[in-house]
């Protein structure tokens, strides 16, 4: 069965609960890692939460909402081992992992209707990573990363 793991703050509460069904009914099992309502809440807690998940490769892939993905995007690439893409188009979905091997991929409520945010999933999570020219990049990243976690 295929997994991923999904997150928001209040902003992205409304399209997570329509992404979660929608991959439910795609027969994905889908943890959810809040928030649980409309109620203000702080999007660094959810986003760190998701992408602890994925940098301790407990998920491969998830998703993160709030309204201009933005924030969440933020946290997210801080956590080592992420690679969280903000995607406001089906064109950066598939760039962002033909070339960047992206495991997060964030949205914005504000700029992405429900409509667009499946078709978005969809292309994501069916694009697969090219490798070659673009795995080298990835291996810079990787080095960065070392090099920040050593200071």
């Amino acid at each position: 069965m295929k997994r991923i793991a999904i997150a928001s703050d209040h902003g992205g509460f409304t399209l997570k609960e329509k992404l979660r069904n929608y991959l439910e009914e795609k027969s994905f099992k889908v943890k959810d890692l809040g928030t649980y309502s409309k109620e203000s809440c702080d999007y660094p807690l959810t986003a760190y939460s998701l992408a602890k998940e994925i940098s301790q490769g407990k998920f491969k892939q998830g998703i993160l909402i709030c309204k201009s993905g933005i924030g969440n995007s933020i946290v997210a690439n801080k956590v080592p081992g992420v690679r969280a893409a903000l995607c406001y188009n089906i064109k950066a979905a598939r760039l962002s992992r033909e070339h960047n091997d992206s495991n997060i991929l964030v949205l914005g409520s504000t700029f992405v209707n429900p409509g667009l945010a499946k078709r978005i999933v969809n292309v994501w999570l069916g694009t697969r990573f090219q490798g070659g020219r673009h795995q080298r990049r990835l291996n810079q990243l990787k080095n960065i990363e070392r090099e920040l976690r050593c200071k």
